[in-house]
């Protein structure tokens, strides 16, 4: 008999716009060409994927792969091998590298710099700036641009637009969702007495709730003023979850596994390693920020995986820089969530691959649906795992979930038809490639 398909997925449990179902997944020219009961004979390869879950791609829209520039504590092949070791398809990364991703040729050398050498597909920010806003209307819809990235608050980098003024330019110039880190920097530099020196139980006092809320109620006003749309990252406070329960229909919210499973107490079990920007804060915050998941008003998971060395981490502070790994731990720690009854399967992956694909308006990503990119992240959901800094494929070689349990375990992850990763081994040559989006310019 000849083959008719490429690849078929055999077995699984599959999840998609229908709901769950056991049903195989036919793959041809790294696209589903079918669903339902297919011979395994009419393929080059069978991939058994008895006792599994098949879930969409998980697409990570925020990680920090810190090249050009910072190579020496992440690269795009170290980041992208984290990122499907941890079951993730796709990554959106952030411009804050040396030099910054701020113009046509920065973003063209991260996009020939990422061809056929990361493992996972992407697409990269670009900062949105003083100097380039006459240029975003272009800039956000160039081949590899995932949008436009802009920082009202400082962070790791120089990218830092902090006015009012500024960012209403930038706003009047965008058509694509603009993403925003939203801290208020003028607070942020009134509080800086609030650091105390070789104490990161300090951080979330300096960068306290108000200066996350006085920003997002700017960032709200202005993109209203400038009729913009705009997506929140990593929401961090049980005041902003209340105040943007009035907004939805502007901005979208982003919530990271860290600042529903890390309360304060962290900081004094893992020092400067759970420093982040914005901070984790009292356990009342991931209460609202679980509470805001539940009733629909958060939009999608993102990991801000922002590697430093354990070296520079381990600098009292507030010398240590702040930002950690998360991409690899993603799916882990949210099915873990999923397993303790906190969400279902079916909103986690609303929340990972639908939810970005909606957000972002990528072409043939974020559903289990024929003529799609064959992008699955296959887990199982009954597997109990230690989570240990050995697993860690990111240069830096640490988590702050290192010796936690966890039940649900990514087993595969399947990029265009290719499996990349299969029970924690690398399986394949590296053939990322370039997320296509809707309102992209066309390409030559």
């Amino acid at each position: 008999m000849s083959q008719t398909y490429d690849v078929i997925l055999k077995g699984g449990t599959v999840v998609n716009q229908d709901g769950e179902g056991n049903r195989d997944v036919a793959i041809r020219g790294g696209r589903i060409v079918g669903l339902g009961q297919f011979d395994s004979s009419l393929a080059g390869e069978t991939v058994d994927c008895t006792g599994l879950h098949v879930l969409p791609g998980v697409i990570d829209s925020q990680v920090h792969f810190r090249e050009p520039g910072l190579d020496h504590k992440e690269d795009l092949e170290s980041g992208s091998r984290a990122a499907v070791m941890g079951g993730v398809t796709a990554v959106f990364e952030m411009p804050n590298t040396n030099p910054l991703t701020t113009t046509a040729e920065t973003l063209a050398d991260k996009v020939k710099r990422g061809h056929h050498r990361m493992h996972c597909d992407f697409a990269f920010w670009v900062g949105g700036t003083r100097d380039n806003v006459k240029d975003i209307p272009e800039l956000e819809r160039l081949p590899g641009a995932a949008g436009i990235k802009v920082f009202m608050g400082s962070s790791t980098g120089d990218l830092l637009v902090e006015d009012d003024a500024g960012v209403k330019a930038i706003l009047s110039t965008t058509r694509r969702r603009a993403a925003f880190h939203s801290e208020d920097e003028f607070r942020l530099r009134e509080r800086k007495g609030e650091q105390v020196a070789n104490d990161p139980r300090s951080h979330p006092v300096w960068r306290d709730e108000i200066a996350a809320l006085q920003c997002t109620q700017r960032l709200v006003r202005i993109a209203r003023e400038a009729g913009a749309k705009i997506h929140i990252l990593h929401l961090s406070t049980a005041e902003e979850v209340d105040f943007l329960i009035d907004h939805k229909d502007v901005a979208s919210i982003e919530v990271t596994p860290h600042h529903l499973t890390l309360t304060d107490e962290a900081y004094t079990r893992l020092g400067t390693l759970v420093q982040m920007n914005p901070p984790v804060r009292a356990p009342r915050h991931a209460e609202r920020l679980w509470w805001g998941l539940e009733q629909g008003i958060l939009d999608i998971f993102g990991s801000d995986h922002a590697p430093h060395l354990l070296e520079e981490k381990q600098k009292p502070y507030p010398a240590s820089p702040s930002g950690m790994t998360g991409v690899q731990t993603l799916v882990p720690i949210m099915l873990d969530h999923v397993n303790a009854g906190r969400l279902s399967l079916a909103r986690f992956v609303d929340m990972t691959s639908a939810g970005p694909a909606r957000l972002f308006q990528t072409a043939r990503k974020g559903r289990i649906a024929v003529g799609y990119d064959a992008d699955f992240t296959v887990v199982d959901m009954k597997k109990r795992q230690t989570i240990t800094n050995d697993w860690i494929a990111s240069k830096c070689g640490w988590t702050p979930y290192d010796g936690k349990e966890v039940t649900g375990w990514p087993v595969g992850t399947i990029v265009r038809g290719q499996k990349v990763m299969w029970e924690a081994e690398l399986t394949g040559p590296s053939k990322g490639e370039a997320v296509l989006f809707q309102d992209g310019l066309p390409r030559n």
